[in-house]
């Protein structure tokens, strides 16, 4: 039996002996008395009873174990023209002083409060602050348009909110402050408390009563000590995409999630103490929680905070200076990223420019690693490769080459084995096993491993109708994949609305409801379509309006700019067809998966239930005028 092999059967067979020794790796005020409480399936949770501080075990417990003088934080921000470090003495008297401040403006053990900020070491200060004081922390991605941010406001009921004066986009500057005030006047729920922290390149104005500069509230505050909570008290909610619109609040608790992530830097990233770690993400996804603040911080890893893109800041040999520079071991980003730099440099000439023997390996996730930039990437470094297959849902890896225990060979297109903890099956649609490399529903039997979602905030009917009424006794990923005959998982996409653009999972549902609106169009669908920069993008159908008429040019320009102001550049949405009619079920269903398989020039089974056959063959003709399918 292999290395993996023994853990994983360990993992499987013995959960509670397995995560209880992996929990000695964290620092607790009080033990568990139950490592994992399985007394109301499905709703399951680990180490109940015991007592622990996350930001302790990120911060304080490193200073105290003689760690204080080394960086905690390296600051790369190639937009303002900053580098700077941040030890973890620093770390612990920056946090400390915030959690005063946020203390001073009324903030309690339990409460929440929204964080909206870009890519600044301020960002993780405060999400750190808020656990060092048991709050509750939500952090808002700074793209994001006012009425996603009100949405979240009116949820998540915060207590104050945090955020930057703007932040640096590209070559453009952009002022979070209106559209944080603009988000507040549309919420039903009014914030107490507004702290800006001023940056000088776009000064916000304040309100009166309301707001208080952070440099201001720094100012007058005392630091305080870490506070202690319960394993299974609420460290963060963050909002993910949902198929009807309305986001799905994750929450993570303290004691699973520090106890897995801790867990996951050797095993799966093989880092030591000590060692750079770089995740180019941002603190506003799921990536950014894990693995550029709580897992380096938790194992004593320095994390690297890079305010710029993968091109143009300056160019597209940004991601190797910041390897050079730092002397980055092991760095983890999105396959679009480097088809963005593959595009720009496809012979790697900037890469060759800099020294990368520090670099021990990529890790790669957020959506499929297409076999091309597996390939592209593998002779470019000349280091292991790694794909890694996880959700918002679960905090860390579900199927992973676990690089601490065993390096498996790669097999492009698979993310290689489930890792332990994760007890992944293929399902069919009626929930019978299926054998090696058929085709289903990739599930993960319960009880899902420590650090993956306890519930959904405020949602406890839709935590079980989400993810656990499908296939009872699994949870359901959303997935469809299969399994090969050597245990390799193959992860083939999304069964639901929701798709991932470059790497950030957005509801095309949502965008429906936008574009649903215009006065012209009667009926629309949006679903996604293969993108090789962005590895998804959506394309939007409607049917407009009996009588109407208007320039086609122009009712796409304002569809555009609709779904840009109510959900945010992020969404990319740019193309649409004006079509007669759209094709359903017999009951009025949209046969969202067909078209999809007819824009990316996938086979398709007729369905059975379609009302009229002949409207698929005008919405292939409608997609070939405007260049689809692009795949063969």
């Amino acid at each position: 039996m292999g290395k993996y092999e023994a853990v994983f059967q360990k993992s499987i067979e013995d959960p509670e002996g397995f995560w209880a020794e992996a929990a000695e790796g964290i620092d607790w005020y009080t033990k568990w008395d139950t490592v994992l409480d399985r007394s109301n399936p499905p709703r399951y949770r680990w180490f109940r009873g015991g007592e622990l501080n996350t930001c302790y075990n990120a911060v304080d417990r490193h200073v105290e174990n003689g760690r204080g003088d080394q960086a905690a934080i390296i600051y790369d921000s190639p937009v303002t023209d900053t580098v700077a470090e941040i030890s973890y003495r620093e770390l612990q008297q920056q946090v400390a002083v915030f959690a005063g401040a946020l203390r001073n403006q009324g903030v309690q053990k339990g409460d929440t409060v929204i964080i909206y900020m870009p890519m600044i070491p301020e960002a993780l200060v405060s999400m750190l602050a808020c656990a060092r004081l048991g709050a509750v922390h939500s952090v808002v991605f700074g793209g994001f348009a006012a009425n996603e941010l009100a949405i979240r406001i009116d949820h998540a009921q915060p207590k104050a909110i945090v955020i930057a004066s703007g932040a640096i986009e590209g070559k453009k500057t952009l002022a979070y402050k209106p559209l944080v005030d603009s988000a507040i006047e549309q919420s039903s729920h009014k914030p107490e408390k507004c702290i800006v922290l001023q940056r000088d390149f776009v000064p916000a104005e304040l309100t009166e009563e309301r707001d208080i500069s952070w440099q201001e509230a720094v100012a007058g505050a005392e630091p305080v000590d870490c506070v202690p909570v319960q394993a299974t008290d609420p460290l963060y909610i963050l909002y993910t995409s949902g198929t009807t619109g309305m986001p799905k609040g994750v929450m993570r608790d303290n004691g699973g999630h520090a106890v897995a992530l801790n867990w996951t830097m050797k095993n799966i990233y093989n880092v030591e103490p000590g060692d750079v770690y770089w995740a180019a993400s941002d603190v506003g996804w799921v990536v950014g929680h894990s693995y550029i603040v709580y897992g380096p911080l938790l194992y004593g890893c320095t994390t690297i905070v890079y305010e710029g893109k993968p091109i143009g800041t300056p160019d597209a040999g940004a991601f190797w200076r910041v390897i050079n520079q730092h002397r980055v071991k092991v760095m983890f980003t999105a396959p679009t990223a480097f088809r963005a730099i593959r595009k720009e440099d496809p012979e790697g000439v900037l890469l060759k420019q800099n020294d990368l023997s520090c670099f021990q390996s990529l890790f790669l996730a957020g959506e499929r690693l297409d076999p091309d930039t597996y390939h592209w990437a593998r002779k470019m470094l000349n280091v292991p490769v790694i794909d890694h297959w996880w959700q918002t849902e679960t905090a860390w890896a579900i199927v992973g080459n676990p690089m601490g225990i065993e390096q498996f060979p790669v097999k492009p297109g698979s993310p290689t084995k489930p890792m332990p903890g994760y007890d992944v099956r293929i399902l069919d649609d009626e929930g019978n096993e299926l054998g090696p490399n058929q085709e289903g529903n990739i599930v993960v039997k319960l009880p899902l491993p420590p650090g993956t979602l306890a519930t959904l905030w405020r949602n406890e009917e839709r935590f079980i109708s989400s993810y656990m009424s499908a296939f009872p006794g699994y949870y359901e990923t959303s997935d469809g994949g299969y399994i090969d005959e050597d245990g390799y998982v193959f992860v083939m996409g999304r069964i639901d609305d929701v798709i991932n653009i470059a790497g950030h999972r957005l509801s095309t549902g949502a965008m429906e409801e936008v574009v649903a609106t215009h006065p012209h169009v009667a009926e629309c669908a949006v679903f996604g379509t293969d993108d090789q920069l962005k590895g998804q993008k959506p394309l939007g159908l409607v049917v407009l309006k009996a009588g109407v008429e208007c320039d086609e040019e122009d009712l796409k320009v304002e569809l555009v700019q609709m779904v840009r102001s109510q959900i945010g550049a992020i969404a990319c949405y740019r193309e649409t067809a004006v079509v007669s009619r759209l094709p359903k079920t017999r009951s009025g269903k949209i046969l969202r998966g067909t078209m999809r398989s007819i824009a990316t020039g996938k086979e398709y089974r007729m369905p059975s239930t379609i009302d009229d056959p002949t409207i698929l063959e005008e919405i292939t003709e409608d997609l070939k005028k405007m260049g689809y399918p692009e795949l063969s």
